[in-house]
């Protein structure tokens, strides 16, 4: 996606990082570590003066600079991290020596590794340590606090709208009449983009009517950068998104995708805005947004989703009736390293998915996957 997509960014104290997006290389302020150090408690020395008695002249802690450079058959005690003195060159680990009877420090062994933590050898000043991109986890929030990046500057959080349409929807707080359901699509689909650490907003549930469901749309692509659009996207009488995203002056890229579950689909675009009409059914909507949305949000962003995939075998034969979508099956996986589809009944039964531990990809073609086969499968 071109950089005229991109909304923007900020600096934000570095605490409230996590789960943005990078939108400005970082590089280091100074060298790490930023001078040579120990990397275990004991002695500091000279390689050439471990066989011989050490004369202490020097305690070092960690955080305090050295008073004393060391001669021949002298040695300095010092604290794991703490800056070598001038002339070691190694550290004997406390355990491997001994105090003999006139106070100096004999070695016990033959010969010593270096044990030294030597200046810039993680990294050096001016290196690249995160790119713009990256998706901030608390293991980046360490890098960007040893570098000094306490201020990051980070791609501004994309805007989200979220409606739902349909007469027979009332909201979870309602008791539905024998004829309605309660809505669960919106409910789901805020959380799903919250978790990303975006901006989301519901607008409701929109009428079976053109009407309502132009005045959603266009107040919902007034001030959002994706809106999305539960129900109304099929051919029933009353399925007037399409149409009604066509009179909010967007344009339709495509009305239908080879996906199962979620065929459906309506997408649409309008002045570096995006709307999603997504199925009704919320297996459906989860599944769509997990592989439309989401990548989609996160290159806003600058992000580049790419989320893992694996190879792994089947633990039964699996069969399905038709083959013309690619096919997302909900599995979970077994301790012998297979997978095991979950009792699953279809795009309307939401209960599966939270049994799932991640999904399977049942190419277009493909009818039955025999026992042992391998799949590619992409964890929850």
């Amino acid at each position: 996606m071109s950089q005229t997509y991109r909304l923007g960014s900020e600096a934000i104290p570095l605490h409230n990082t996590t789960g943005r997006v990078l939108s400005q290389d970082v590089v280091s302020d100074m060298d790490m570590p930023p001078f040579n150090k120990s990397a275990v408690d004991g002695y500091a020395c000279r390689m050439s003066d471990i066989a011989n008695p050490l004369q202490l002249i020097e305690t070092i802690a960690a955080g305090c600079v050295p008073q004393k450079s060391l001669s021949a058959n002298q040695c300095s005690k010092i604290m794991t991290g703490a800056m070598l003195p001038q002339g070691a060159d190694c550290v004997l680990m406390v355990e491997d020596t001994t105090v003999d009877e006139h106070n100096n420090i004999r070695f016990q062994k033959p010969s010593t590794y270096h044990n030294i933590c030597f200046q810039a050898e993680d990294v050096k000043l001016g290196t690249q340590v995160l790119s713009a991109g990256t998706l901030i986890r608390p293991e980046h929030i360490a890098v960007l606090a040893s570098v000094g990046c306490s201020q990051p500057f980070v791609a501004i959080k994309p805007k989200v709208g979220i409606i739902s349409t349909g007469d027979e929807l009332v909201e979870p707080f309602h008791t539905p009449s024998p004829a309605q359901i309660r809505n669960s699509n919106s409910w789901q689909l805020m959380a799903q983009a919250l978790q990303m650490n975006v901006e989301a907003t519901y607008y409701g549930i929109a009428q079976d009517t053109e009407e309502s469901t132009l005045q959603k749309i266009a107040k919902a692509l007034a001030t959002n950068d994706i809106v999305l659009l539960t129900g109304g996207v099929s051919m029933g009488d009353y399925d007037v998104v399409p149409d009604m995203m066509l009179k909010a002056g967007l344009q339709i890229l495509f009305r239908s995708i080879a996906i199962q579950p979620g065929k459906p689909t309506v997408f649409a675009t309008k002045d570096n805005k995006f709307c999603f009409g997504l199925p009704g059914n919320p297996v459906s909507s989860y599944v769509l947004f997990e592989i439309l949305v989401k990548p989609l949000l996160y290159q806003l962003m600058g992000h580049l989703h790419a989320p893992l995939i694996f190879k792994m075998p089947f633990a039964h034969n699996y069969n399905r009736r038709r083959n013309d979508r690619l096919a997302f099956v909900p599995i979970t996986f077994n301790p012998d390293g297979t997978i095991s589809t979950i009792n699953y009944h279809g795009s309307a039964h939401i209960h599966s998915i939270t049994l799932a531990q991640g999904f399977a990809y049942i190419p277009i073609g493909t009818t039955s996957v025999q026992k042992g086969e391998l799949v590619d499968v992409r964890p929850l």
